[in-house]
């Protein structure tokens, strides 16, 4: 039994099987997956020029925030139900699968009707009650690492959710908080191959989060796809300068086509040298 950390019965990898996480079209863990979209629903405008040039780039799914935990009170804080609507009308033009946040355990419900992967922001990490709640609907769940987790801590969450009988659960790394003040996070693409070690889940990887930097946004999406990582979530917009949140880290549509062109030609060669 191929298990290091004794609590994590349900999530630990017992032999060769892997968990497939079904997604509109895309089977996650099976197949390679990118998630793009803004940071912030802001707008109807907004987010629909921006799922339409995600879906042009090729991505599979689109992400944005209606919820968005910000660490001043004062900060942008998402549009809320009429944000979901807004994903909901960029899903029905584009196809793509939704991917947002959740924060609240009283929105979990409501909110699933509207939404095709409920994501746990690093915050809520080991928001236990919220990690139950999600663990009880029929949805996939985007479990994010917490800025000062252990993978055993993060494994444990995800414990949480598949012992409430949700065994559909996509970890993502994030980058984690170090004494490293250039990057917004440290990016721990170490932690890819260990969890191919330590669990049956698929795992996907953040470079905005992680890297909080343009720059570094598409090198280490390189070095996620050859870490072994099963997809990327990229935030995307299409004039990051007036953006209402996040916008350092924010790629234009015709970086992220790029992006995904680059990364679909890695992953290509790689599957080939197996």
């Amino acid at each position: 039994m191929n298990n290091v950390y004794k609590n994590v019965k349900l999530a630990s990898l017992n032999g060769p099987e892997r968990t497939f996480v079904r997604v509109g079209k895309s089977s996650i863990g099976k197949d390679f997956v990118v998630i793009g979209g803004p940071c912030s629903v802001e707008s109807e405008e907004q987010l629909l020029d921006t799922a339409r040039k995600v879906k042009e780039a090729g991505a599979d799914m689109l992400r944005g925030g209606a919820f968005k935990p910000r660490t001043s009170p004062y900060s942008f804080q998402g549009l809320g139900l009429k944000g979901l609507k807004l994903l909901e009308k960029a899903k029905d033009e584009t196809g793509l699968p939704i991917v947002t946040e959740v924060m609240d355990t009283r929105d979990v419900g409501w909110a699933s009707e509207y939404i095709d992967v409920l994501q746990i922001g690093a915050r809520n990490m080991q928001n236990f009650s919220l990690l139950k709640e999600v663990g009880k609907v029929n949805k996939p769940i985007l479990l994010k690492r917490g800025m000062n987790s252990t993978i055993e801590e993060w494994l444990s969450s995800a414990e949480y959710i598949l012992n409430e009988g949700n065994p559909n659960v996509i970890l993502c790394e994030r980058g984690i908080r170090t004494f490293e003040t250039y990057t917004r996070n440290t990016l721990d693409l170490s932690a890819v191959p260990a969890l191919k070690e330590l669990t049956h889940l698929p795992v996907i990887v953040d470079p905005s989060h992680g890297t909080g930097k343009v720059s570094l946004i598409e090198p280490m999406s390189l070095a996620s796809v050859a870490s072994g990582a099963d997809g990327l979530i990229i935030e995307v917009h299409r004039d990051p300068s007036v953006a209402l949140s996040d916008k350092d880290q924010a790629l234009i549509p015709t970086q992220f086509a790029e992006l995904v062109r680059k990364t679909r030609m890695l992953r290509d060669s790689m599957e080939n040298l197996k």
